[in-house]
């Protein structure tokens, strides 16, 4: 008979074995990298100057549609606005917009769900019905319904985004808080005694939070995504404002004679959202015990 502990099997009967080795804690490549990249967008967000000294919004008649080279190194839009200086700091209004949307849709997702999970079967009935009818329909096509009623603009796109994302949040929320609830620890603390609020606060809201961080992490990708995209529609700031969807939506119109125009921002869409899955991903598979990938 042997009891395994933290990977070392320790004989109790006097068997002698080998101790298994588990690997842990390896840095991989595919996280590895996301978290360069990221760092790298949260210098562009933070101190764009570092990376793109220029001003993103001066014109230059003379260097109109300029291709990449030595003077812009991803050449110049219709305008003869420095291509590379505008994804860079287009990055602070990109990421700004999909962390707000996040944290609007975990805040409101966090305490509709423990309300659901904590109440009795009539209220939890009526919020849990109403997290799935916001979660059919398409987090686009939702956050199109709430900007076509209160107009477009970038608190109009933060708050559709948040609204739309929030049903994930908020069944994630009440599913672990229908677990807790009756957990042992839970229903001792009932025995003895201890008021509500603390229970909630104490007990119940700490052991409920354990997958958010790693939920929140992917959906910002998705925030990002869904930010670029409602904006290349004209749903998020307004030109000259150097959005990267809204620069999709400039670029589109110059495939022909500037496909640059459109290909950084799109790369740097397409980086962030990967990075973000690929970090959220690997974060999960060990909240969960498995090995990451």
């Amino acid at each position: 008979m042997t009891v395994t502990l933290t990977g070392t099997t320790v004989p109790v009967d006097g068997e002698a074995r080998s101790p298994i080795v588990r690997p842990r804690g390896r840095l991989r490549p595919g996280p590895l990298t996301a978290g360069a990249y990221l760092i790298l967008l949260i210098v562009a967000v933070v101190r764009p100057g570092l990376l793109a000294p220029g001003d993103p919004l001066a014109a230059d008649p003379l260097a109109v549609l300029s291709p990449p080279g030595a003077a812009h190194w991803f050449g110049t839009d219709h305008l003869g606005r420095d291509v590379w200086t505008r994804v860079v700091h287009g990055a602070g209004h990109s990421l700004t917009i999909g962390l707000a949307a996040t944290a609007i849709a975990v805040t409101a997702g966090v305490l509709l769900g423990l309300l659901a999970g904590l109440a009795h079967r009539i209220a939890d009935e009526a919020l849990s019905r109403s997290f799935d009818a916001l979660s059919a329909f398409p987090m686009l096509l939702l956050a199109l319904l709430f900007i076509a009623v209160a107009g477009p603009g970038t608190t109009s796109l933060i708050i559709a985004i948040g609204i739309a994302t929030l049903p994930h949040h908020a069944r994630v929320v009440r599913a672990q808080t229908l677990l807790v609830r009756r957990a042992e620890f839970v229903e001792q603390a009932v025995t003895f005694g201890l008021s509500r609020t603390r229970l909630v606060t104490r007990h119940v809201l700490p052991n409920v939070l354990g997958p958010i961080p790693v939920l929140a992490v992917i959906g910002l990708g998705e925030a990002v995504l869904a930010a670029s995209g409602l904006s290349f529609l004209g749903m998020g700031p307004q030109p000259p404002s150097p959005e990267w969807g809204a620069m999709l939506s400039e670029g589109r119109n110059y495939l022909q004679v500037g496909w640059w125009i459109s290909i950084l921002p799109g790369a740097a869409i397409t980086l962030t959202v990967v990075a973000l899955t690929v970090l959220g991903r690997h974060w999960q598979a060990r909240f969960d015990g498995r090995q990451p990938r």
